[in-house]
């Protein structure tokens, strides 16, 4: 067995990242007072300590669409981002959403309008924006997205957020396929609990098998289309010679997909095996850029996992490896993002408001944990590094927002 773990604190704000050889020691959980120890202690059963085995994280090509989706772009007009954004009919921001969200004070906050602020058939989930897609944070056409993804038990959208303008636009992810010769699309059925965004790269997690990857080059624009159509919310894909995609006028096509290759994880966490991908994040404060990942496990089960892979490696055609892994400090973990050494984890507490807790790795573990009282239902992570802030979302219908805190190390 190969062990994974990270090196010093110091080697990680310098951007070196290593897999450790065979049996060396794995993050330790954070000290915790003696009762917490021992109650924890007996729910693992010894799973915590014992070493992540490399392998589990090894991510394999999955199918190309490369060719379903070039015969999409035969039948429907491609856009762009900028272009998406500025075109009428697009939602826009509100206000007032962070005291019922219970945000922090101090916080940058954006509100969704009224109907996506209270919705329950679609849930926001992750985030990601274009300081992570960009080194410049700057898209083509000057613009500067802020994504998020919301699920609604069958289908995703992806909204993009334009801060600038205060508007935004949902987009329904898509996995395109050929039928008889034609290509269609049918609806991407995943929780999408976290986002990541890389080049014209958006990276979706798949809870049980691993990644789904779509392309900002692969937008098409159903109401621009001579065979696109955004009425018939009922239907998807291909009806009579007409694309339909339940109202929305834009989809986006999944190109590839990135899957365990030692299988599709369990319904529960483990301990052990490939990871849940639960949410994810990337981290350009290091060298490779990575895209970070790991588990929300509830206190009843083994501590989660969170895990990195280089982020040129998931672009390749081979198998990707995990350069880095450590069993978390907390549970609960809906997000966590890590920037010059420092990380960040969010976590939900039912009805109560969440948690934000504060760490770094060093080579004996996670060190002391730091912890505030965040919104509701907190969730994903994002380093914007130009505002020097991390995004997140609160998630509860009524209290829903999107909003920033404060991270000197987010540069």
């Amino acid at each position: 067995m190969t062990a994974v773990s990270w090196p010093g604190t110091a080697a990680v704000a310098a951007g070196v990242l290593a897999v450790a050889g065979p049996g060396a020691a794995l993050a330790a959980p954070a000290p915790a007072p003696a009762p917490a120890r021992a109650a924890s202690a007996a729910r693992a059963a010894g799973t915590v300590a014992a070493p992540l085995d490399a392998r589990d994280f090894d991510l394999r090509r999955g199918t190309d669409r490369s060719a379903s989706v070039r015969a999409l772009g035969g039948v429907l007009g491609r856009t762009g981002v900028a272009a998406l954004l500025r075109s009428p009919g697009h939602a826009r921001l509100g206000g007032g959403c962070g005291r019922a969200a219970g945000v922090p004070g101090g916080s940058l906050v954006y509100c969704f309008d009224q109907a996506d602020s209270t919705t329950q058939d679609w849930v926001p989930q992750g985030v990601t924006s274009v300081s992570d897609a960009a080194a410049g944070e700057r898209w083509a056409g000057g613009v500067r997205p802020i994504l998020v993804s919301w699920h609604n038990g069958g289908r995703v959208r992806i909204t993009f957020v334009d801060p600038d303008r205060r508007v935004y636009r949902h987009v329904l992810l898509v996995a395109p396929v050929m039928r008889g010769g034609r290509p269609t699309y049918t609806d991407v059925g995943v929780h999408a609990g976290g986002i990541a965004w890389y080049g014209d790269k958006l990276y979706v997690a798949d809870t049980r098998h691993g990644l789904r990857e779509f392309d900002m080059r692969q937008i098409f624009d159903l109401a621009a289309s001579g065979a696109g159509s955004t009425r018939r919310p009922d239907r998807i894909g291909l009806h009579g010679g007409t694309y339909y995609a339940h109202g929305f006028r834009y989809v986006m096509a999944q190109t590839s997909s990135r899957h365990f290759a030692r299988g599709r994880t369990g319904g529960e966490c483990r301990g052990r095996g490939p990871l849940r991908m639960s949410w994810t994040a990337i981290d350009r404060t290091t060298w490779p850029h990575v895209l970070i990942a790991g588990e929300y496990c509830r206190p009843d089960q083994p501590r989660g996992r969170v895990v990195s892979w280089p982020l040129e490696s998931l672009a390749g055609r081979g198998t990707a490896s995990a350069d880095g892994g450590a069993r978390l400090p907390v549970d609960r973990v809906q997000g966590a993002v890590r920037t010059r050494g420092q990380w960040w984890f969010t976590q939900s507490r039912s009805g109560e408001r969440g948690r934000l807790f504060s760490t770094r790795y060093t080579g004996r573990g996670w060190a002391p944990v730091s912890r505030r009282t965040v919104s509701y239902g907190p969730e994903d992570l994002s380093c914007h590094r130009g505002r020097h802030r991390v995004f997140t979302l609160a998630e509860h219908p009524g209290r829903r927002a999107l909003w920033a805190f404060r991270a000197a190390s987010c540069r």
